[in-house]
């Protein structure tokens, strides 16, 4: 045997130490091959070796490369491979290190330099061999950031006084930009012992994280905040950095301002703030959204009056701010304030909450009547006229669907598009190659063939789904067979004589993704003899996934003028995908079809395609840990429709990661695509995943909205994400703009899901706050008028969190509406006893909306 044929036995075997030392054994004209034929050859075995090959192959293949290479960028760019990316760690390290310490000191510096340039957050890929070597051989510390972050998250305490790398970045640690790319929380108590043990420098300590707190203003890092607090600094420290607290207040993070804030109150109790710091800091707090940070603000504010009088007109400055915060109890707490210090009031104080006090319901306007004076009826006749000047809702605006690609312009350019095709796969992409691929294997077969070759001489079974004994059949597998049947047809017909006994995965596609598959798969058997395909029928001509009519007829007749019958699957999914209404000037066109598939086209535009299917949605058990589940229940199909529309209205539970290729398939049928969604939505609540985003696009489709569209909007508007609510809005936002908001089918999924603890109610309201303020208030009042009937506790019962945020939604709705209606159940809240915030929410709403 050679000594290749050797060292591939040996990585086979994964023998690390046999191959270093065959190849070490070898002159250097035998390592020099070596050098020359592994590249080549890791390529390609990473693309094709069985899954459980390639990475017990990796470690003796990096290893001799390492020992063949001479040069240290060639050895660097090695050992950086992505073929090898999962071979570091679990103690991989000291293999690479050990063929590392054979060369010269400055040979290994220069390969550390070069690691360093070239490490990527998050992995950080042979990290510890640049490090060890930089700390071995006295070199100079890499400044790269990546290079310093990872030495932050291997910082330890114990070793860190003999460490050259903690002599170099510990000075520094708050300059990392990386900072938050790692684990912080066990930084902070490393940063804090090394404190103690003064390792580090306190003052410049507290100053670097004061600095980098100031830095990223809202995006600043919360365990700083932690660490400043462990760090306790006394009052000279604080004194010190009072400024820097100050400007901490407006657009920190919670945490941070909550931090800053203690540290200036502590500040003014003991006499050390400045006025000026005092009156900046009260007036930024009164500016947050925060609840918690206001209502420091007003206790800080009542406690600050009481040590001096003489800060009453600007904390009355400050309260007059907050009367616009439109949250009751912060109101309430803002105006007991005011009324308890007008007496030490001076006019300029006054004067800023009498102009405030406009914004107050009618009950607190009265009580700063009657502390500050101007009267009640003058107060309330400038409410009336602020509302009534109040600039009008800007008109709602339905929402853009996607917009189509354009389609392919060459073999060369399609050849292109399949090579990078791959995750997250994308549905008009999907429909793009499908269609370039037909289009070009009609037009120019020969110059597509020769396109594809390089593509399809790289991919491996893996790739088309076969896995040992297994086939795993996805979207994408499947798009790349359709291809490999055109390239080479031999191949692919090898390639499906072996898929007959293999097993197929079970349940590993949803019906609607099947759907996609099946039209892929329908083209293999035809490009396997050897032919090309005219056109496919159901690439979408509008980013909703519809076809113009006109357009599928064109194409009907296209593939009669050609001889060629319609493939089944591609033929129901261009049906499905024309609109619901048709003009009669295309309906027309259709009936002078002759063939089967235009026989049948032309009477779905005749009778407008199916009728929308009742859909039914209950709770059961849910999978696994989930406790509940949703229940989907369609309708049957017509038994003269064809089999691949006929499985649609079977949804099952579970999880797909292709949830946004759902709409395209039925575009004329939203409430059918709803009760697919509807029954994986719940299970991606609490995730974060972004398969809810989905729902932006599906409503931009046609035909009616029912219980499903509502029970799958709603587990957007419960998602635990704020780009998967916001997705909610967006959808909500463009059903109102188009009139076509199911309040009544809403408000029951709220009850329903929030009655079985499937639903966080605030999650909820941070929708409909959303919407209200972009101009959908008025479909917002209409779905609280549904959903408060079934929440509001009875007497006696514990109300659900939420239900009073939900009630001040409702209050802000109806006074952008100026509504006036009858709650019933509102009202026999609102005469309950006691004060609590929900009864003072009902009590607010009630008044607002039986105001004359």
């Amino acid at each position: 045997m050679t000594a290749w044929e050797d060292l591939l036995k040996l990585a086979r075997a994964c023998d690390t130490v046999g191959a270093v030392r065959l190849v070490t054994e070898l002159d250097e004209a035998g390592r020099k091959a070596i050098a020359t034929e592994l590249p080549r050859y890791v390529t390609r075995q990473s693309r094709s070796a069985p899954w459980w090959e390639w990475p017990r192959a990796r470690m003796p293949l990096m290893a001799a490369g390492i020992a063949c290479m001479s040069g240290a960028a060639a050895v660097s760019a090695w050992l950086l491979r992505r073929e090898f990316r999962w071979a570091s760690g679990s103690g991989q390290e000291e293999h690479v290190l050990g063929l590392l310490r054979r060369r010269p000191a400055e040979w290994q510096a220069d390969v550390a330099r070069r690691i360093a340039a070239r490490l990527r957050l998050p992995d950080l890929a042979h990290w510890e061999v640049a490090a060890a070597i930089v700390r071995e051989t006295g070199a100079e510390p890499p400044q790269e950031d990546a290079f310093m972050v990872g030495w932050l998250r291997e910082l330890d305490p114990a070793t860190a006084a003999g460490d050259p790398l903690f002599a170099a970045y510990g000075p520094r640690i708050f300059e990392i930009d990386g900072l938050g790319a790692t684990n912080l929380w066990p930084v902070v108590e490393a940063v804090v012992r090394l404190t103690g043990d003064g390792l580090l420098d306190r003052a410049a300590v507290i100053d670097g994280l004061v600095r980098r707190l100031l830095r990223d203003g809202s995006a600043a890092l919360i365990p700083l905040a932690g660490l400043h607090d462990r760090l306790d600094p006394d009052l000279d420290e604080a004194a010190a950095r009072a400024r820097d607290y100050a400007r901490l207040l407006p657009a920190g993070p919670t945490a941070v301002a909550d931090m800053a804030l203690a540290q200036l109150r502590r500040l003014e109790e003991a006499g050390r703030l400045e006025e000026e710091l005092f009156t900046e800091s009260v007036a930024a707090l009164a500016f947050r959204p925060e609840k918690k940070l206001l209502r420091a603000a007003v206790s800080w504010a009542g406690d600050a009056v009481l040590r001096d009088a003489r800060r009453v007109d600007d904390v009355l400055a400050a309260l007059a701010m907050i009367f616009v915060q439109d949250t009751l109890a912060l109101q309430e707490r803002a105006v007991r304030l005011a009324v308890k210090v007008a007496p030490q009031a001076g006019e300029p104080g006054r004067e800023a909450v009498r102009q405030a006090a406009v914004e107050l319901p009618a009950e607190l306007r009265e009580k700063i009547s009657a502390a500050y004076g101007g009267g009640l009826a003058e107060l309330a006749e400038l409410a009336a006229l602020a509302e009534e000047q109040a600039p009008a809702a800007a008109p709602l605006a339905a929402g853009r669907a996607s917009r189509l690609p354009p389609p392919i312009a060459s073999p060369d350019e399609l050849a292109r598009a399949i090579a990078g095709f791959g995750w997250p796969p994308d549905p008009y992409e999907f429909e793009r190659l499908l269609a370039g691929l037909a289009e070009w294997s009609h037009r120019e077969p020969a110059a597509l063939r020769e396109a594809l070759r390089p593509w399809w001489r790289s991919l491996s079974h893996g790739d088309y789904g076969h896995y040992g004994g297994e086939l795993r059949e996805g979207i994408a597998e499947g798009l790349r067979q359709a291809f490999l049947a055109f390239a080479a047809p031999e191949r692919s017909k090898a390639l499906s004589r072996k898929a007959g006994p293999k097993h197929r995965r079970p349940g590993a596609l949803d019906v609607l993704d099947r759907l996609y598959l099946s039209r892929a798969l329908e083209l293999v058997p035809h490009f396997e003899e050897g032919g090309g395909y005219p056109v496919l029928l159901a690439t979408p001509t509008a980013g909703t996934g519809h076809i113009d009519p006109g357009v599928l007829i064109d194409r009907l007749q296209q593939l009669e003028a050609a001889g060629v019958a319609a493939l089944p699957a591609d033929l129901a999914q261009a049906l499905l995908r024309l609109p619901r209404e048709v003009s009669g000037a295309d309906a027309r066109r259709a009936e002078t079809l002759t063939s089967e598939a235009g026989r049948s086209c032309a009477a779905w535009m005749r009778g407008g395609g199916p009728a929308d299917p009742e859909v039914r949605v209950s709770m059961g058990k849910g999978p696994g840990w989930y406790a509940y589940d949703l229940r989907i229940a369609i309708e049957p199909p017509a038994a003269d429709l064809p089999e691949p529309i006929r499985r649609l209205f079977g949804p099952r539970s579970g999880y797909s990661y292709t949830l946004d290729w759902w709409p395209l398939v039925l575009p004329s049928h939203r409430e059918l695509v709803a009760a697919h969604l509807a029954a994986h939505l719940p299970q991606t609540m609490e995730s974060r995943d972004r398969q809810v985003e989905v729902l932006a696009s599906l409503v931009h489709g046609e035909g009616a909205l029912g219980a499903a569209t509502a029970h799958a909007l709603v587990c957007g508007m419960g998602h635990m994400s704020a780009a998967g609510r916001a997705a909610a809005t967006d959808a909500l936002l463009t059903l109102a703009a188009r009139g076509e908001v199911p309040a009544a089918a809403l408000g029951e999924a709220v009850t329903q899901l929030a009655g079985a603890g499937l639903l966080k109610l605030n999650r909820v309201v941070a929708v409909l706050e959303d919407a209200t303020q972009a101009g959908a208030h008025e479909a917002v009042w209409a779905l609280i008028t549904h959903i408060l009937p079934g929440l509001l506790p009875k007497e006696g019962e514990r109300p659900r969190p939420g239900v009073a945020d939900l009630l001040a939604a409702g209050a802000r709705a109806a006074r952008i509406g100026r509504v006036r209606a009858d709650l019933p159940e509102v009202a026999a809240v609102a005469a309950r006893k006691g004060s609590s915030r929900l009864v003072q929410e009902a009590r607010r709403l009630r008044h607002l909306v039986s105001a004359p």
